[in-house]
């Protein structure tokens, strides 16, 4: 093939930008161009140890449910009663106070039948040191998942405070049961009766949150635990009422520091409407409850990058 001088000052000649865009489009693949310039994903330093991620707590809130039914099912797993052991625990117990403390030593109940008044405080009671001693000792009896997968460690003592809600509120029919067989009447207070209820499973919280981080470093909390609930029993006003205490005994102020009092004498009061709401009371339970939980989201913040070399 012969090419004339014109063709072949053309052919040496630099091939223009255009035709060069060209080439280069045809022999490059080609890109996605609806690409976000956002990245999806941003670590950044945690500023502050009472930074509590409710985002990452919500993206796993498919594995909270997932551990609070577990725990509801592991509790009842191959038992004749299954969840009625829920309704008879408080039951048995009111039984006997009833008999040995309403009967017998004929301890006041500030109007209400004894029965009746002790089922009261059982019933958020039991809910409480069930709470507590299942959230104290959920991140121990967890380690196997703790050690292998990442999320948020705050889900598991939360988990156990579900849990320990659902045993609540299959009890809290007998209480309505006893209610009708007593002839109680229901006023405007049982409103409130909501709010005692987040108060007191925040107060569960709290206390879940810190044992079960202390828990995994000083593993005595475990034995020592039940002891300390027990006494924080007759420390409530359960089998008695906080009246009982006079206004003249130097301690009676350490009664009203336990957060229990309040929601224990505000629930009985919102159930029964027998007397006034003492409103210092219920705000004194609340503050101390508040505070509580905000020292414990900060001792488990401050212990959590640690839990799965100790544990």
């Amino acid at each position: 093939m012969h090419l004339t001088p014109t063709e072949r000052a053309d052919a040496s000649r630099p091939a223009a930008p255009a035709q060069l865009s060209d080439a280069t489009e045809a022999i490059t693949p080609q890109t996605n161009t609806n690409l976000s310039a956002k990245p999806l994903v941003v670590i950044e330093p945690r500023a502050a140890q009472f930074d509590i991620n409710l985002r990452d707590l919500w993206s796993y809130h498919e594995l909270f449910y997932f551990l609070t039914w577990r725990d509801v099912k592991v509790r009842y797993k191959q038992t004749l009663l299954g969840v009625l052991w829920a309704i008879l625990q408080p039951l048995m117990m009111m039984l006997i106070f009833a008999l040995f403390f309403g009967k017998l030593v004929g301890v006041p109940s500030d109007g209400i039948p004894y029965p009746l008044f002790a089922f009261a405080g059982l019933l958020p009671w039991t809910f409480f040191s069930t709470a507590v001693n299942t959230s104290g000792n959920s991140l121990v009896n967890n380690a196997n998942l703790i050690t292998k997968v990442y999320f948020p460690r705050l889900i598991v003592p939360i988990a156990s405070i579900g849990a320990g809600l659902i045993d609540f509120a299959i009890s809290f029919a007998v209480l309505g049961g006893l209610m009708v067989y007593y002839r109680v009447h229901l006023t405007w207070g049982i409103l409130l009766l909501p709010l005692l209820v987040l108060l007191q499973a925040t107060l569960a919280l709290g206390v879940g949150v810190l044992t079960s981080a202390l828990n995994i470093k000083y593993r005595d909390i475990r034995h020592a635990l039940p002891f300390l609930i027990q006494v924080w029993f007759f420390a409530s006003p359960i089998i008695y009422p906080a009246s009982m205490m006079p206004e003249r005994w130097r301690w009676r102020w350490l009664l009203g520091l336990n957060p229990m009092t309040g929601i224990i004498e505000g629930f009985r009061v919102a159930l029964f409407g027998h007397k006034e709401f003492d409103w210092v009371l219920i705000a004194t339970s609340a503050v101390t409850t508040l505070a509580l939980l905000a020292y414990a989201l900060v001792t488990f913040r401050r212990m959590e990058k640690g839990f799965a070399d100790i544990i």
